[in-house]
C-alpha cells in the first residue's frame, strides 16, 4: 500500500468513526415520497375554532377534535405509520421539548386517512394506539396557546419499515427511541393559531 493509498483509507475510517452509527442510519433510512393533506384547514393557514380550543379559552380545550388528514400511498417496505403533533413555538420547548397535541402510533400500512375526531382512546378499532399528550391525557388536544401571538402546529407523519409494538399511552420520547433507524419517509402539514 502506498503512502497516499494509506492516507486516503485513514481518512475514510475516521469519517465513519466520527458520525457514528445513529447519523449513519438517518441518513440512509427516510428515502421514500409521502404527503400529508387535510380538508380540515390548508397547509400553513389558521386552523379553525373547532380542531382548538376557539373563543372558549382553555376551558374549551376538551372540546377540541382531532382535524382529517389523509397521505398518499408510502415507500413498497412500509409496515405501519406514526403521527405526531407538536406545537413549534411552545414557551419551555428547550428544557422540555415541544408541547405534544397528539401521538398516534403502529397506524396500519394500509390506512390513507384518519377521520375527523378521532375518539381519545388508548387503542382504535384498527389496531392503532395513541399517546399521551402534553397534559398526559389520551388523543388529541387542541391548540390554545397564551397570549395573542400565532403559534405553529406541525402534524408529523412518519412511514416505518417496522410496527413499534409498545403499550397505549406511550410518551413522545419512548415513541421517537423506538423509530430510530426505521424511518422509510416523512411528511408535515403545518397549522397556525391564533390568526
Amino acid at each position: 500500500m502506498s503512502k497516499s493509498q494509506g492516507f486516503v483509507l485513514c481518512t475514510v475510517l475516521t469519517l465513519t468513526l466520527a458520525t457514528g452509527p445513529f447519523e449513519v442510519a438517518q441518513t440512509q433510512q427516510a428515502i421514500g415520497t409521502l404527503s400529508l393533506s387535510s380538508s380540515s384547514f390548508a397547509a400553513d393557514a389558521v386552523m379553525p375554532n373547532k380542531y382548538t380550543c376557539g373563543s372558549a379559552g382553555r376551558a374549551g380545550i376538551d372540546n377540541a377534535i382531532s382535524p382529517e388528514l389523509s397521505w398518499t400511498s408510502p415507500p413498497a417496505r412500509t409496515q405501519s405509520f406514526v403521527l405526531i403533533a407538536n406545537d413549534k413555538d411552545s414557551m419551555f420547548h428547550s428544557l422540555l421539548g415541544y408541547f405534544v397535541h397528539w401521538l398516534l402510533y403502529d397506524l396500519p400500512a394500509d390506512k390513507r386517512e384518519l377521520s375527523e375526531g378521532v375518539p381519545k382512546q388508548e387503542q382504535l378499532p384498527d389496531g392503532s394506539r395513541q399517546g399521551l399528550n402534553g397534559f398526559d391525557k389520551v388523543g388529541y388536544v387542541g391548540p390554545c396557546p397564551p397570549g395573542k401571538s400565532a403559534h405553529h402546529y406541525t402534524f408529523a407523519l412518519y412511514a416505518l419499515d417496522s410496527k413499534l409494538n409498545l403499550p397505549g399511552s406511550a410518551t413522545e420520547k419512548q415513541i421517537r427511541k423506538a423509530m430510530t433507524g426505521h424511518i422509510l419517509a416523512s411528511s408535515e402539514l403545518v397549522g397556525h393559531y391564533p390568526q
